[in-house]
């Protein structure tokens, strides 16, 4: 054991007992050194944890198979909602105010005229049918998802693959993007699955409180191995972007990859340093031309702006159920809280329209499909309570808000995105970014926005990772 000696002490030592001891000190040193490196290098993780959200106390084994779905509908569910359409009252919008204050009710009457008079329900439930479904108990929930196998061919590989949505979206979000997928793409090709978070669409909703998106990552990384997977590839935008980065938290030896369309950074000095300098000095925090073009003003553009759009977040993460349950009882009323979404979220820009631009890159009936998901399941409450639950605390306080990504990361950089992450805010979370691309176009729903783009970045993405 090495002795704390004084400067006197030392020189009263013979040589060899001097050499001695720097040859001890510089071995400890030397030790703690590399110990200190090796616990820096090793994956850290969080806690899987457990749950049972069931109703009533959890039984002592639970069903595991997994279950054919099939969407449904009836001329009782049709009938009622036509005759609520029938009894909608509309407030009378101000004079050219577009969608700044909110969904512009002229344009709103259109929407609704389509939805009573054109919109066919069952032929968009077929259309939803066309693809597999299925459902498992997990944690005493009936958890649904949609699996896509491709076609099969000679010499290809085939990799799982789960996309996971965010609110106000649905698992519909990625059938644009799954027959891209499925395709060959120089020798590789997905199988995807895509499940609807629980207490969301056809994922039936948590009885008990707490449910947050640790809880939605175990339950994800329990479905895919009951899928049989071992190992698979992840992506996520909004909540699935946090749900994906959960399940690579706590599960990193199965996520081969992390593929994202929106990430957030840490807080921090780094943060407020890289503002203050980087609209002068960019290369010295790591900014490009692009990050520097897309973050500044920067209170005209991300502060600004969030706190413009935000004001539904302080609502579903406080009182939930009080503006749900208008939501759950009225179609119109549901059909402009979360079709708004679709019409700012998409481009900032479209407040200034008189339609929200809700048509530039949507359908009607793309868009009311996913609002008849949330209207037929009554899931627009527990979809909001998903707030409430992951912030009863500090984000940044969490588990998970204190430990590092180690696998795989790749980051598509949308253009019209809700807030702008640059590679090195990301890398402060992100420790193994081999992809980030500055997509040309594009906001926040990307897969239902521009799947090609989104399909195009993950698949280079995933290449570069089965390569290397």
């Amino acid at each position: 054991m090495l002795r704390i000696l004084n400067r006197e002490s030392f020189f009263g030592l013979d040589p060899v007992q001097q050499q001695q001891l720097l040859i001890g000190s510089a071995v400890a040193v030397g030790g703690i050194l590399a110990y200190t490196m090796y616990k820096r290098r090793q994956v850290k993780r969080i806690p899987l944890g457990e749950g049972w959200w069931g109703a009533g106390e959890a039984p002592l084994s639970e069903d595991a198979q997994i279950y054919p779905f099939q969407v449904q509908t009836s001329d009782e569910e049709i009938q009622d909602l036509y005759e609520r359409l029938d009894r909608a009252r509309y407030t009378n919008p101000l004079e050219d105010s577009g969608f700044q204050y909110g969904f512009n009710s002229t344009y709103l009457k259109k929407v609704i005229t389509y939805w009573r008079q054109e919109f066919d329900w069952k032929k968009q439930v077929a259309m939803l049918n066309k693809y597999p479904h299925f459902k498992t108990k997990i944690e005493g929930l009936d958890v649904h998802f949609v699996h896509v196998r491709p076609p099969p061919r000679e010499n290809q590989k085939v990799l799982p693959l789960m996309f996971v949505h965010g609110w106000p979206g649905s698992f519909f979000e990625f059938y644009k993007i799954l027959p891209v997928l499925t395709q060959n793409h120089d020798g590789v090709a997905f199988e995807v699955i895509c499940p609807s978070i629980p207490g969301y669409g056809y994922s039936e909703a948590p009885h008990k409180q707490g449910f947050n998106s640790l809880d939605a990552a175990r339950v994800f990384l329990i479905l895919m191995e009951r899928l049989g997977f071992s190992q698979f590839y992840l992506q996520g935008g909004d909540w699935g972007s946090l749900i994906t980065t959960n399940m690579a938290q706590m599960k990193p030896e199965c996520v081969k990859g992390l593929h994202l369309n929106m990430c957030l950074s840490r807080k921090g000095f780094k943060v407020l340093l890289s503002l203050i300098i980087g609209p002068y000095l960019p290369f010295l925090v790591g900014f490009s031309r692009e990050d520097v073009r897309r973050l500044f003003p920067f209170f005209e553009k991300n502060v600004w702006n969030m706190l413009k759009e935000s004001g539904y977040m302080h609502i579903q993460g406080t009182k939930p159920d009080t503006a749900g349950c208008g939501l759950n009882d009225s179609p119109v009323g549901l059909a402009a809280y979360l079709l708004e979404k679709f019409s700012t979220w998409t481009d900032m820009k479209n407040r200034d329209l008189a339609d929200g631009g809700l048509e530039r890159k949507f359908s009607l009936d793309d868009l009311l499909t996913n609002v008849m998901i949330y209207w037929t399941t009554g899931s627009i409450v527990s979809s909001m309570r998903f707030y409430k639950e992951n912030f009863k605390t500090d984000p940044d306080q969490r588990v998970d808000g204190r430990t590092g990504i180690f696998v795989p990361t790749g980051v598509a950089a949308f253009p019209e995105e809700l807030m702008h992450c640059p590679k090195s805010w990301a890398e402060m979370r992100y420790r193994n970014i081999c992809s980030y691309t500055f997509m040309p176009r594009g906001g926040h729903f990307a897969a239902f926005e521009e799947p090609q783009l989104l399909a195009k970045d993950l698949v280079q993405f995933v290449q570069k990772v089965e390569t290397f």
